[in-house]
């Protein structure tokens, strides 16, 4: 069984009120940069730079990260077993910048864990911030998102399918219920 949580509409005004609770708590866009964990959370990223930049009238930097090396639960993704690895690269120099972690579920935590990670390898950013579109529940480390879209309690067999239209080609937030449940 499948529902829908936020429609393409629902989505945006989502993304919109995110946007100007990252700029009310950061006072404004000075020094701040968003990066997106791949996939979806770049995309996201992106969205929210957009609109950001609708109401403040300026840019700020997204960066795209690679989290798969730096998880903890890591599995392999090829024939030969080796885990398919993208290396880390910024374009901007994260260092004392308010550094917004954007994903598209929060879940276990693992995730926003291995991001933290990464970005800690290459940089000392003043702040770390996560912005994430539906906040599911189930918490395995201490981690809190700041700005959160939609808080969704769910079970552990249920599935939180994030759409976009970069990735999808439609937008939307639907939870899958497996059958018998």
């Amino acid at each position: 069984m499948e529902r829908v949580l936020l429609d393409e509409a629902a989505m945006m005004r989502t993304l919109k009120r995110i946007a100007h609770e990252i700029l009310e708590r950061n006072h404004s866009t000075e020094q701040l940069v968003l990066v997106g964990i791949k996939t979806r959370g770049e995309f996201l990223a992106q969205r929210l730079a957009t609109k950001i930049a609708e109401i403040e009238g300026e840019h700020v930097p997204v960066e795209a990260l690679d989290i798969t090396f730096y998880r903890d639960d890591l599995t392999h993704k090829t024939l030969n077993k080796e885990p398919q690895v993208g290396q880390v690269v910024f374009h901007t120099d994260l260092t004392n910048k308010r550094v917004v972690i954007v994903d598209d579920v929060l879940y276990t935590g693992r995730t926003v864990r291995a991001a933290m990670d990464a970005i800690l390898q290459h940089a000392r950013p003043s702040h770390i911030q996560l912005a994430i579109l539906v906040d599911r529940g189930h918490r395995e480390l201490p981690i809190r998102a700041d700005f959160v879209g939609k808080n969704i309690p769910t079970s552990h067999q249920e599935r939180v399918s994030v759409l976009l239209e970069e990735v999808d080609q439609q937008d939307g937030v639907r939870i899958v219920t497996p059958k018998g449940e």
